[in-house]
């Protein structure tokens, strides 16, 4: 007889894994954790065959985390991902999940990242490593990842690593694992040289296969914004005031402490909002929820958490601020609209490192999430006034005026203004608190640099960068005392900005810095983001030369001087990023 599991409490993790997982907003298992969770505690191999986004992370992340000894400091566990993207991804979720075993420490190692920052966090000890197969071979080969205390292997999207070629890597790798240690291999699919694998390295697996499901919310339409981080709460505004149907909006987030932070902003902007967190008491919880039922509260502002079970049918929004951790937890999410046969909106706000969520979110609910191309200054002020005209209109159709139309008769007759010019002065003092014009932008508008993180492909030039346009020099602060590349540098800022590679000009690298050539009016939001962004572990601090910098700079086409000596510098290899071709990868 099979024993249905509805609480994580049924599984027999440890108190604060519990904690932890009821914090970051995780109602009940998925079926996949449900079923690999409790074979894995008893240190079983497994063999799972599931979808990406089903929740299989946490499926083997717990485990590995319950049976962990914090005091031995040697990794016990080891994850093998085919990308770097995922090893952060993976070493995050467990980061996540760990947030109450104090001491606690896991180490992405991959391509593309500094060996020095490696091998210095080895020398202190890691408890899980998650590496791309590459970088975790080189590290065995230096002997400065030393295996002789794992207890646990997983190999995580087994048939990506298979497309990728790391079929011999990754037997290698096993074959250089103690002869006792449990392997756990998850894949979306199971072909012929995947179960050799399993075959030759595992003793007795338990087979799990959990069967892909539709998941649809037929009355929510979905759409995305690609938006950077520092945009969101203006995103989030703009939205509220555009869009035609809204009646009252759930905005999810991450953290309690988010929930205080976007209310209180937006309360300050003149919307009826309310914080719903896990801190609220039961009495309290009810009484903002019973105010947004009966329209005192336009908007509340959310964990996952807090917003279990509520349902308030006149929801036609629901608005994810933040991505979910899982797809299942952007399912309950959305599943708050649409309700009592009404028809509902979901509107996911995705940042460029996230678009693979994205795509995550889309394969598991099989629907297509269409894109929303962030409002315009032009468009909210083309809004107000329309709303302004509409209430104008119900007044005059609703209200008894003989009093004030006898005030504005008064007006007219003094000779100070005509009709228009008094209704004028009256409209204008009617929308100051919320003016029809908006103020003029400082530099380009935020719906501009939207576009521009578009990818390249489909991507118009964004004011102020213009792929035909001159570039100039910026100083970067990384250089080749860091361990930078040029790959480094055009990998972050295509990253972090969208930029395509026509966008991307010579890089010179100095001892201490380098300089980038890049289109010569960026808009002060991406010259924002790439002041943070970070190479080896850098912030960039992106500035324009001084006059005296870009003398001794040097020149497309010359050899760099250094800026003490002024003497000429070697030239580093592959300075020039090449417009419009991507760079072919390299293993990982």
């Amino acid at each position: 007889m099979t024993t249905t599991i509805d609480s994580f409490n049924q599984l027999g993790l440890a108190e604060p894994l519990l904690t932890a997982l009821s914090e970051v907003g995780y109602e009940r298992p998925s079926p996949i954790q449900a079923a690999c969770i409790p074979p894995l505690l008893e240190g079983r191999d497994l063999l799972g065959e599931a979808q990406t986004g089903t929740g299989k992370t946490a499926a083997f992340a717990l485990p590995v985390l319950s049976r962990l000894d914090l005091s031995v400091r040697d990794p016990q566990a080891l994850v093998l991902a085919p990308t770097r993207e995922l090893a952060i991804q993976v070493a995050e979720a467990f980061q996540r999940y760990a947030r109450g075993l104090p001491g606690f420490q896991v180490l992405p190692v991959y391509g593309g990242q500094g060996m020095v920052a490696q091998l210095r966090q080895l020398q202190r000890g890691a408890h899980v490593v998650v590496g791309t197969p590459g970088r975790v071979i080189d590290h065995i080969n230096r002997k400065t990842l030393r295996l002789d205390r794992l207890r646990t292997l997983v190999l995580d999207e087994a048939d990506e690593m298979l497309r990728m070629g790391f079929v011999d890597d990754v037997n290698w790798i096993l074959e250089h694992t103690p002869a006792e240690r449990q392997v756990v291999l998850f894949s979306a699919t199971m072909p012929e040289p995947i179960r050799r694998i399993a075959r030759r390295h595992m003793r007795s697996p338990e087979e799990v296969r959990i069967r892909e499901r539709t998941t649809t919310v037929e009355a929510t339409t979905q759409k995305f914004c690609k938006v950077a981080a520092p945009h969101k709460l203006d995103a989030l505004t703009r939205i509220l005031e555009t869009e035609e149907s809204l009646d009252a909006a759930l905005v999810f987030v991450r953290t309690k402490t988010a929930t205080v932070e976007i209310a209180d902003k937006l309360e300050a902007r003149g919307y009826a909002v309310a914080a719903l967190n896990g801190d609220l008491t039961q009495p309290v919880r009810e009484r903002v929820v019973d105010q947004l039922r009966k329209g005192r509260l336009d908007i509340l502002v959310a964990t996952d958490v807090a917003a279990r079970g509520l349902d308030v049918s006149r929801i036609s929004h629901v608005i994810n601020f933040d991505v979910p951790y899982d797809t299942e937890a952007y399912v309950h999410r959305i599943g708050r609209t649409g309700r009592a046969g009404r028809t509902g909106t979901a509107i996911l706000f995705v940042t460029p490192r996230e678009m693979r969520m994205l795509g995550m979110i889309e394969r598991a609910t099989r629907q297509k999430i269409e894109p929303l191309p962030l409002p315009s200054r032009a468009a909210v002020a083309d809004r107000r006034v329309a709303q302004f005209r509409e209430q104008v209109e119900n007044v005059i159709a609703t209200e008894e005026l003989d009093f004030f139309r006898e005030v504005v008769r008064d007006l007219e007759a003094s000779g100070t203004a005509d009709l228009h010019e008094v209704a004028a002065a009256l409209a204008y003092l009617a929308q100051r608190e919320r003016p029809l014009q908006l103020p003029p932008a400082r530099g380009p508008d935020i719906a501009d640099a939207h576009r521009s993180m578009r990818p390249a492909s489909t991507r118009a030039p964004a004011e102020g960068v213009n792929p035909g346009g001159a570039l100039v020099r910026y100083r970067i602060e990384v250089g080749r005392h860091h361990q930078a590349s040029p790959k480094d540098i055009v990998g972050a800022i295509a990253n972090e900005t969208g930029m395509s590679g026509r966008n991307i000009g010579r890089i010179d690298l100095f001892e201490d810095h380098s300089t980038v050539e890049l289109p010569a009016d960026l808009p002060p939001e991406i010259l924002e983001t790439l002041r943070r962004t970070r190479v080896r572990q850098r912030p960039l601090g992106i500035r324009t030369l001084t006059v005296e910098e870009a003398a001794v700079s040097p020149r497309p086409g010359s050899r760099p001087k250094h800026p003490s000596s002024g003497k000429y510098a070697k030239p580093s290899k592959g300075g020039k990023a090449k417009p419009g071709k991507p760079r072919k990868p390299k293993r990982v």
